[in-house]
């Protein structure tokens, strides 16, 4: 590569790309340089100065190095290579000089700020500042911002690197906060004094350096250094995004996102931040027996001893739920089909080609966003259906690839051109297909959920095809691609698998009526619907309670793995599916976690290569003619989607809001 140029950083000599800031390059080199206003993911604002150096041979002054590419360096007298240098007595003196003046005005809430122990400014003024003021003025005070029910301001502690105003216009998507005025009557705020309206909007949190935005929910609760950090895999959507879970005592405090350049990047949705105060409320800490229509509480000796009389000798099916760890469908499955049963995880009615890879999860990965052309999304809202894929999305768009959607006309947070509403505007590009390898095409759930779901899949498989492009299935389930994976299908679906069961067993599926008439054994964490129609209910942890392993939308396997304990008497869920087997007398054949894991990964060698996205075969699916019906996005409510989010007060009042502003209508003046 021509494009690669030396720079010696403090003595340390690096090659890297021309086209890098003096910042860049001294990650490379491993010098730190303090910053608040850079950050790798935002455009480059150069606005605070932490980051100064000096330039040897340059201006007599220090430079930007967030702002200055290595190429525009001087080179020495004699061709050697630009010298920067960070941590001579001018870096020195001016980096004080800065830090002085961001803490004029910064009040001396350390003792009382939810960002103390974490905070960017307290270690960079420890570091790199001075211990004595010389400012003797009034600090002044700023008016504090309603940003909605997530995010806490105090704005007098804001030192202006609008890092929060780059990222709610670059990745979010949304015009609704700025800078007005100028010097020290310059401010951040909001358009209007609007709320955001963004289910990305927690992400300002972390990005914050101060303690001027903090976490609503979570505010005087804990101390960063009192919390036991647990790193993890959310499950609200089937993106896999990493995260860490912040445990004090046996309570979930807070959720924060895990670096993932793969899935995630360093974004979570709000449902995922947010969601933890669901995981308090509604719990199943103990068995309950249904005696004479009321549910009682039992023992597990009981409960184990009335499903397991239930379930001998007769047709039992069992329904897999969308959190279900891949243990703990392995397990189901199984089980049931041990009795003679059928398992079905497609509950929503979704026509996913069992043992067909391609056709289920489809060949591309989450990074192949970022470098297509072309993208078409069939069937599906990105923004509320996968919002950090969204986010990818609109990354793509800016780099400047078209996108094109068949289905409802929504608001993605960037510019499409809208291909129509209807399965014949598909069949219709179908038909004029011409080779185009830049693209990537992406179906949602609401394209093949329908009854004609095989011939939408069949048709957007036939264009792939045509096309060369590559291929990917939006999934809304975490757990959904992992029980696709040890094969807990039903030919027929959902109908086919209970029709005429006497007994159900229902891991968790809260999202399906079960009509009366069979017996109901609910295993579950929270008591949502599927509990109250149980007839036995064993109460199980939730994902931040046991190890797991999910598979997520490209087909990454991923482990989860337990911060807390589950409440009560709440037991793992293959831990449950085991103790039936022995009361059953068809004992599963393995005692420990690992032992389930060993089987698991000798059935589906793939999923023992965590956090690998495997090669899927190319098996396209035999062409059929779809009806005649236009496309329906599945998710209606963004924050209402699990029974996690049923139970959490955070998510009921986002939800709330959501609808009062879709109702409302805008003055026109």
């Amino acid at each position: 590569m021509t494009n690669l140029k030396k720079i010696s950083i403090d003595g340390i000599e690096v090659e890297v790309d021309g086209a890098m800031t003096i910042i860049q390059a001294a990650e490379v080199a491993g010098v730190e340089i303090p910053r608040f206003c850079y950050h790798e993911r935002l455009t480059i604002a150069g606005n605070c100065r932490m980051c100064l150096v000096e330039v040897v041979g340059g201006p007599p002054k220090p430079a930007a190095s967030c702002a200055m590419q290595v190429r525009d360096l001087r080179p020495g007298p004699n061709g050697e290579a630009p010298v920067v240098k960070t941590k001579s007595p001018m870096v020195k003196k001016a980096r004080e000089g800065v830090m002085e003046f961001l803490l004029i005005n910064h009040p001396l809430d350390c003792p009382i700020c939810d960002q103390g122990g974490e905070c960017d400014l307290q270690d960079q003024a420890m570091a790199y500042g001075v211990d004595f003021s010389r400012y003797r003025e009034p600090k002044r005070a700023s008016e504090d911002l309603n940003l909605g029910p997530l995010v806490e301001t105090k704005m007098t502690r804001c030192i202006s690197c609008t890092r929060c105003v780059r990222f709610t216009s670059e990745v979010a998507g949304i015009t609704q906060m700025g800078q007005t005025g100028r010097g020290e009557d310059s401010e951040i705020t909001s358009y209007l004094n609007m709320t955001l309206d963004s289910n990305l909007q927690g992400n300002i949190i972390d990005l914050c350096p101060v303690g001027a935005l903090t976490s609503k929910p979570y505010a005087f609760t804990a101390r960063s250094w009192e919390l036991t950090k647990t790193e993890s895999i959310d499950v609200m959507d089937a993106l896999g995004s990493n995260i860490r879970i912040d445990t004090k005592g046996r309570e979930v405090m807070r959720i924060l996102p895990r670096n993932h350049d793969g899935v995630n990047e360093e974004w979570i949705s709000d449902k995922t931040r947010f969601v933890w105060d669901g995981l308090r409320r509604q719990r199943l800490d103990t068995p309950y027996v249904r005696e004479n229509g009321k549910l009682r509480k039992a023992t597990w000796g009981e409960a184990l001893a009335k499903a397991a009389a239930a379930m001998k000798g007769k047709k039992v099916a069992g329904l897999v739920g969308d959190l279900a760890p891949v243990e703990a469908v392995y397990s189901l499955k199984a089980l049931v089909e041990g009795l003679g049963g059928h398992v079905e995880c497609r509950t929503d009615g979704a026509k996913l080609p069992a043992g067909n890879r391609s056709g289920y999860v489809g060949t591309a990965s989450i990074e192949d966003i970022d470098g297509a052309k072309v993208i078409l999304l069939i069937g599906t809202n990105p923004r509320v259906e996968s919002p950090v894929l969204n986010a990818r999305l609109r990354k793509a768009w800016t780099n400047g690839a078209m996108i094109g959607l068949f289905g409802e006309k929504v608001d993605l947070t960037y510019d499409y051109k809208h291909m129509g509403t209807d399965r014949a505007a598909l069949v219709d590009l179908v038909g004029r297909v011409t080779e185009k390898p830049d693209t990537l095409v992406i179906i949602g759930q609401g394209a093949i959920n329908e009854a004609d779901g095989e011939a939408v899949l069949s048709q957007a498989m036939a264009y792939v095809q045509g096309a060369g492009a590559k291929f990917m299935v939006l999934h809304t389930a975490a757990g959904r691609v992992g029980a696709m994976d040890v094969g807990a299908v039903t030919e027929g679906g959902l109908a086919a698998a209970t029709d005429g069961a006497e007994v159900i067993y229902n891991l968790g599926a809260d999202e399906v009526e079960i009509a009366a008439g069979p017996f109901v054994i609910y295993q579950g964490s929270h008591g949502d619907r599927g509990a109250n129609r149980a007839d036995v209910i064993l109460p199980s942890a939730a994902y931040t309670e046991e190890n797991g392993l999910f598979v997520n939308t490209e087909g990454r396997p991923q482990l989860a793995f337990r911060a807390g304990f589950a409440p009560g008497e709440a037991k793992e869920n293959w831990a449950i599916l085991r103790a039936l087997s022995a009361e059953l007398g068809a004992q599963l054949p393995w005692d420990s976690l690992a032992g389930l894991r060993a089987a698991l990964v000798k059935a589906q060698p793939h999923l023992g290569r965590i956090d690998e996205v495997p090669v899927n075969d190319w098996q396209a699916l035999a062409v059929k003619a779809p009806a005649k019906a236009t496309f329906r996005n599945v998710t209606r409510d963004f924050y209402l989607t699990n029974q996690i989010a049923r139970a959490s007060a955070v998510m009921a009042e986002l939800s709330a809001l959501a609808k009062a502003r879709a109702t409302t209508a805008m003055a026109a003046e």
